[in-house]
């Protein structure tokens, strides 16, 4: 998609929309004000023509003070345009930024997996807010330049023709020179902020690393690579300024010879006695009137240079679709069975699952083993439909994923990971991801997950650091624990939580995790064979096949089967690392 006028057209007629009343207030205000600086210069010239024809004091005195009065209304009125129009382009863009933040978080895993979160920051923030500068100023000066060039134009006219041809020139020929400029700096601007993005991407992805860069020796290295980023960048950004100061130098120049214009054409009247002196310091007065308005064009095109490269970038996100379409059934409540029918999956070109094919019973618990990259976590990821398989069919509850409502799944399939994701909020808006919940059922389900005595000591109020910063593990686990009690799922997803854990927290997360296993299907992915001892089921995958599958007691009785050795040996520690 290119940048085009009807980019622009429906991405203010969109936004600007719901603030058409207070868009019709900002035009009145920019009506006013354009109305008393056309009249001002024109009491200045009855000012001067009164003064030079030897008028009485009084009347002087009364175009002075109307002067005056005309020019702090004027003020008062631009000083309200601006702050309301101001408060419009943020009110509006608000709603596109809520549009973008929502849109991304519909699109699938395979965009997140390619896309940075500076990125993401960028387009949310940095070309949103460039958008939102740009619509203030453009209802507050593009307008109300455009009106007020003609306002000039027309009383140029009626005071004498050959003023307004004079003026009607000057005012077309500059503003066809600048429109030729118009596009000159577009495409900088376009690629200023693309690489903006990709320096915060990669700042971002550094901060992320921070410890493991520190403790690895990788400072130097990581200077190294941010190096040609900023090279980059400051290349591609210095460019595009060298293009806008050529619209801005273009510009002075024309309204120097704007002035030198009026300056020529009002002397010569005069001399003819064609006017009088009043008018023509009139006409300089309208001509370095009109350089306000065009000056304002020049800056507010700069402007719509750096929003347009938003504009489309922000268009060409917004028409990117996800894989995963939404369906339009909804999940039964209440354990769920789930079924793999002949499923083989890839990341890209990398195949982790291959014709895989098994059935969980409604309130069963099913343990995953084997080893690392063997495909246990892309299971989960297509159970919570994170991805849709490649070939073949996940049923969960009797349906296949891909009729149902992500949110009826959402709600269906509860996941607890090892990494924990904590916000800076309330302890309770942590619980419950900013929904309303009574106070009273979250202390009952902190108190079932052993968090009691913690949650009375704090508060449900409390604010939490960003990621967790001033819990333990345990605590963050255990409120994990928590937030799928709240969400009260007919399945769960468990990563080895207990990882990390010391064995006192072990024990009350154990215990947690026997209430969480009550009417529910439970999927485990086991790191340690201690996980599992709950489970009614094993299921052994490795190189993205099932090996074994079957009742964990009878695979422990048999001794010929893989569970049965590791229980023998011991060897929980061949189960690694989940991801694939």
């Amino acid at each position: 998609m290119t940048a085009s006028s009807p980019s622009y057209r429906a991405t203010l007629s969109t936004y600007l929309r719901p603030h058409r009343g207070r868009v019709v207030v900002l035009m009145l205000l920019l009506l006013g004000s354009i109305g008393l600086q056309l009249v001002i210069p024109l009491i200045l010239r009855d000012f001067i023509d009164s003064a030079m024809a030897g008028s009485a004091v009084a009347s002087l005195t009364t175009a002075g003070i109307a002067y005056l009065i005309a020019g702090i209304l004027n003020q008062l009125l631009d000083a309200g345009a601006s702050y309301l129009g101001t408060d419009i382009g943020w009110s509006a863009t608000n709603r596109l930024r809520e549009e973008l933040t929502s849109h991304l978080f519909s699109l699938d895993m395979g965009f997140h997996n390619d896309t940075t979160p500076g990125e993401m920051i960028e387009r949310v923030d940095g070309d949103v807010t460039a958008i939102s500068e740009f619509i203030s100023r453009f209802l507050v000066r593009l307008i109300a330049a455009g009106v007020l060039l003609t306002g000039v134009v027309i009383v140029c006219w009626f005071e004498s023709p050959a003023m307004g041809l004079t003026i009607t020139l000057y005012v077309v020929a500059v503003l066809l020179f600048l429109i030729r400029l118009r596009k000159v700096a577009v495409a900088a601007a376009e690629e200023e902020r693309e690489t903006s993005a990709r320096l915060y991407g990669f700042i971002e992805e550094r901060l992320a690393g921070v410890d493991d860069i520190r403790s690895l020796g990788a400072g130097r290295f990581t200077m190294t690579r941010f190096i040609p980023v900023m090279r980059d960048f400051y290349t591609r950004t210095t460019n595009a300024w060298r293009k806008r100061i050529v619209v801005w130098v273009s510009a002075n120049t024309a309204f120097w010879a704007g002035d030198a214009l009026a300056l020529i054409v009002g002397v010569w009247l005069t001399i003819r006695g064609s006017i009088t002196v009043g008018t023509a310091f009139l006409i300089l007065q309208y001509v370095q009137l009109v350089r306000r308005p065009i000056e304002q064009m020049t800056q507010e095109l700069q402007e719509l240079q750096k929003a347009a490269g938003g504009i489309v970038r922000i268009d060409q996100l917004r028409h990117l679709g996800s894989s995963i379409a939404d369906g339009s059934e909804v999940m039964p409540a209440g354990p769920l069975a789930i079924e793999f029918d002949d499923v083989s999956f890839s990341y890209e070109d990398r195949g982790v699952l291959d014709e895989i094919s098994f059935t969980l019973a409604p309130g069963k618990s099913l343990g995953l083993l084997g080893r690392t990259g063997g495909g246990k976590t892309t299971i989960t990821r297509l159970i919570a439909r994170l991805y849709d398989p490649d070939r073949g069919v996940v049923r969960v509850g009797g349906h296949d994923l891909r009729t149902l409502r992500s949110e009826s799944l959402r709600r269906s399939v509860g996941v607890v990971t090892q990494d924990v994701q904590l916000f800076q909020a309330s302890v309770k808006d942590n619980l419950t991801f900013f929904a309303e919940r009574p106070d009273e059922e979250i202390l009952d389900v902190l108190e079932r997950v052993g968090l009691g005595p913690w949650i009375r000591q704090l508060g449900l109020d409390t604010t939490l650091g960003a990621g967790g910063q001033g819990l333990s593990v345990g605590e963050q686990q255990l409120l994990a624990f928590a937030r799928v009690f709240l969400q009260d799922p007919g399945v769960v997803i468990l990563d080895e939580p207990s990882s990390r854990l010391d064995p006192v927290t072990e024990m009350l997360l154990a215990t947690a995790t026997e209430r969480l296993y009550a009417g529910r299907t439970v999927v485990i992915i086991a790191h340690r064979l201690e996980t599992v001892r709950l489970a009614d089921e094993i299921m052994v995958v490795d190189a993205g096949r099932i090996v074994e599958h079957g009742p964990r007691q009878m695979l422990a009785a048999d001794q010929s089967t893989r569970y049965a050795a590791l229980l023998a040996t011991g060897r929980g520690e061949i189960l690694g690392d989940t991801r694939p």
